[in-house]
């Protein structure tokens, strides 16, 4: 006898509380029938909803697509009645205490998914490192439960990572159309585009992932498509706002659903995660349209010279603004900078950006136009060295040259750690004559304090747990929900590596599981560690000295050397007493190894570095790095010797010119 029909429903979302009528009928008219035909009509049926595309039977794929309206509706209420007295498990990776290296986990039971995945720009003292990841041990320690990657929006903080994380965690990834494009563009960098699995998401849609149902909500940032998440759960709603702004007035696309935050916050949501990168401000952040009056001022002002802007590669908006401008008065566009071309290309292959007819010209064309018929834009807002505008102003572009009397617009704040190399552009550029422009041609991203609270009164949550942000923008966003009545213990200020367990019943910080950063330099992925890095800080402070000496291989007898080679310590030529007693200390360490019968090589190398330190120091009060070089020679006779000394000491000096290139200071 088959099973019956209307247990179907529960069977395809793993549910086992009752279902709709409305649902249930044609499993029920099917059962009417006789036993041949009941049959029949179930196979039917499930064959029907298999070929329904928004229709998927939970547990039977690996990768899970869109609920329809009444089964969404009826899964929604079965997540939230399903507890088996498990915890939902929230572990953010990244992200906190700093802005930048965003992912976070959630997990429940056996299903994962995680929430962006981007990177953040190295710190001062990271020296010659490119860019950070997240450190994910703890996915790869747990990859079977990994369902996929959700991303918010388009920004290097949220998907710069990708490409590294997705070589080692291989799991699908979901987004909005935008977001897709972009990310698209750093996987076939990769040649990662065969191998891994997108999802173009709209607004309002959802998807089942696991225990997990995800709906994209339509908020408004800095880049177009940028959605929150409303995550639904066995143990509860977690509403994730991703980065936002409230915007009634957006460039391209709607305004944020303010009425579907309202919605979800009446059917009682666990856990608010909102963006506080902008808690410390009062008030409102201003709609993108307010910059697209005020360049449409700086062209009128400025309509006899050529105009140059700066901005952030991703602000789409911005750019369309600045393109409606050029084209009202007459001016061609040149967009300028690798990152800047790529994501415009995007964008308008996406219909994301309107760019009219004739208007694009390539740099090459600039020569068959004056100054007053261009506006370049380009990259280099934030100062950083291998930009476009960087490279402009200190005379290393190699198209584009800085004339007096051009406007520069930097459309951007600096983000907190670049101001002196925004700083150090704009001296560079007054200096060559042009005219910096730098207030009021800028609004942030993200949302002001009145913005939070709004949401807050929306979705009306349990817990608040302030994310995106340093410790002193996550504190001043607890403050803001505690002002809204929220109980001081409902608030989490969380570290990245946290593992925070909640359901209705409350709420804990219960472990930690390990995290960190990953370096990225070059081609290199986690291969610069802390120690590299202290090296590469010490050699930057201090300098290197080399000893190159040549011992008898069965005697450790002398046979050459000891020679010094220094590179960022002292100019030798002009340091020969300190030398020439480098070398004569190096000779008595030597000695005393051999006196006290000591041929290992190791400790010979450690005595040298002793001894030579301690003499610099005294003499210089530095500390550069010493490097003990000895090498091997076997005895062939008394007649040889010198010819052998002499063969080794060139040998030497050939191997150190080559290992410290510059041969400058010997």
């Amino acid at each position: 006898m088959p099973f019956p029909a209307y247990l179907l429903p529960c069977w395809m979302t793993r549910q086992t509380s009752p279902i709709e009528p409305a649902v249930l009928k044609p499993y029920r008219d099917a059962d009417e029938a006789g036993p041949g035909q009941r049959f029949k009509g179930q196979i039917l049926q499930v064959r029907d909803m298999l070929h329904q595309p928004e229709v998927t039977l939970r547990g039977c794929a690996r990768e899970a697509v869109p609920v329809t309206e009444s089964f969404g509706k009826h899964a929604r209420r079965c997540y939230l009645k399903k507890n088996n007295g498990s915890k939902l498990k929230i572990i953010p990776l990244g992200g906190l205490e700093q802005i930048g290296m965003n992912i976070t986990v959630f997990e429940y039971e056996d299903s994962i998914i995680v929430v962006d995945c981007g990177l953040a720009f190295p710190e001062d003292d990271m020296l010659g490192i490119d860019l950070v990841i997240p450190d994910v041990t703890y996915l790869k320690e747990n990859i079977d439960k990994v369902k996929g990657f959700v991303i918010t929006h388009g920004h290097e903080d949220h998907i710069g990572a990708l490409p590294y994380i997705l070589k080692e965690v291989n799991v699908p990834v979901y987004a909005t159309k935008l977001t897709i494009g972009l990310i698209e563009n750093k996987l076939k960098e990769h040649n990662l585009l065969r191998t891994t699995k997108r999802k173009i998401i709209k607004h309002g849609q959802s998807i089942n992932l696991g225990a997990f149902r995800i709906e994209f909500i339509k908020t408004n940032h800095s880049i177009a498509d940028a959605a929150a998440l409303a995550i639904y759960s066995p143990a509860g709603i977690i509403v994730h706002t991703g980065d936002f702004k409230v915007d009634y007035t957006p460039v391209f696309g709607d305004v944020i659903d303010l009425q579907r935050f309202a919605e979800i916050g009446k059917k009682g949501v666990l856990a608010l995660m909102c963006d506080s990168t902008n808690a410390e401000r009062p008030g409102f952040t201003m709609s993108e349209r307010t910059v697209g009056k005020t360049i449409d001022g700086l062209f009128a002002e400025h309509q006899n010279s050529r105009i140059i802007i700066a901005t952030f590669a991703s602000n789409v908006d911005r750019v369309q603004q600045i393109i409606n401008s050029a084209y009202k008065y007459g001016r061609k566009v040149v967009i300028e900078g690798r990152s800047m071309v790529n994501i415009i290309s995007i964008a308008q292959e996406l219909g994301y950006i309107n760019i009219p007819e004739n208007t694009l010209i390539d740099v090459e064309q600039m020569k068959n136009y004056t100054g007053e018929q261009l506006v370049l834009i380009t990259t280099g807002s934030q100062g950083e060295s291998m930009a476009a505008l960087s490279r402009m102003a200190a005379h290393l572009h190699k198209k584009i040259s800085i004339l007096p009397g051009d406007t520069v617009i930097f459309s951007s704040h600096p983000i907190p750690g670049n101001e002196k190399a925004v700083s150090n552009v704009i001296n560079e550029l007054s200096a060559q004559g042009a005219n910096v422009v730098f207030q009021d041609v800028h609004v942030s991203g993200h949302a002001c304090q009145e913005e939070i609270k709004l949401i807050y009164s929306l979705v009306k949550p349990k817990y608040a747990i302030p994310v995106h942000g340093e410790y002193r923008h996550l504190k001043a966003h607890a403050e803001v929900a505690q002002s809204l009545g929220i109980p001081k213990e409902n608030i989490f200020l969380m570290y990245s590596g946290d593992v925070m367990e909640l359901d209705e019943d409350g709420a804990a910080v219960t472990g930690k599981v390990h995290t960190g950063a990953i370096m990225v330099d070059g081609l290199g992925v986690g291969d610069v560690g802390n120690i590299v890095l202290r090296d590469r800080q010490h050699l930057s402070e201090d300098g290197i000295m080399v000893v190159v000496l040549t011992l008898e291989k069965r005697t450790n007898q002398l046979l050459a050397g000891p020679d010094i080679v220094s590179r960022g310590f002292v100019y030798v030529r002009e340091s020969e007493d300190l030398s020439g007693r480098g070398r004569e200390v190096v000779e008595e360490a030597l000695d005393g190894c051999l006196s006290k019968n000591i041929s290992d090589w190791g400790k010979i190398k450690s005595t040298i570095k002793d001894a030579l330190g301690d003499y610099v120091w005294k003499k210089t009060k530095r500390r550069p790095m010493i490097l003990p070089i000895i090498m091997e020679h076997k005895y062939h006779g008394q007649s040889n010797r010198m010819s052998g000394c002499a063969h080794r000491r060139n040998e030497g000096e050939q191997g150190i010119s080559e290992l410290l290139v510059d041969g400058r200071g010997t």
